[in-house]
């Protein structure tokens, strides 16, 4: 299993957060195999869009919600880093209450 489990929603609350807004949290490595997905399929309109991590930030955005890290933005970086057979991807964490 690459993630911990694919889901196909968000869980957790509004952030508010913007594209710009995650610049300000530090990259740290998360293991694939701890992340829940928020998309069950790679959406090339979303992944093109402007505020995709595909255009912008280097690193995937995760939300820590009650223990769980979720993968936000950045399914297309976690399915290269696995198709790389790479355990581990660079990841924006913000932490929600």
């Amino acid at each position: 299993m690459i993630f911990k489990r694919v889901g196909e929603e968000r869980p957790y609350p509004d952030h508010g957060y913007k594209a710009k807004d995650w610049s300000v949290l530090p990259p740290r490595q998360i293991r694939l195999d701890e992340l829940v997905t928020t998309k069950g399929t790679l959406d090339l309109n979303a992944l093109l869009d402007e505020d995709s991590t595909f255009y912008g930030d280097l690193f995937a955005h995760v939300v820590e919600y009650k223990g769980e890290l979720y993968l936000e933005d950045g399914l297309h970086r976690a399915l290269r880093a696995a198709l790389q057979q790479r355990l581990v991807l660079h990841a924006r964490v913000l932490v929600v209450d």
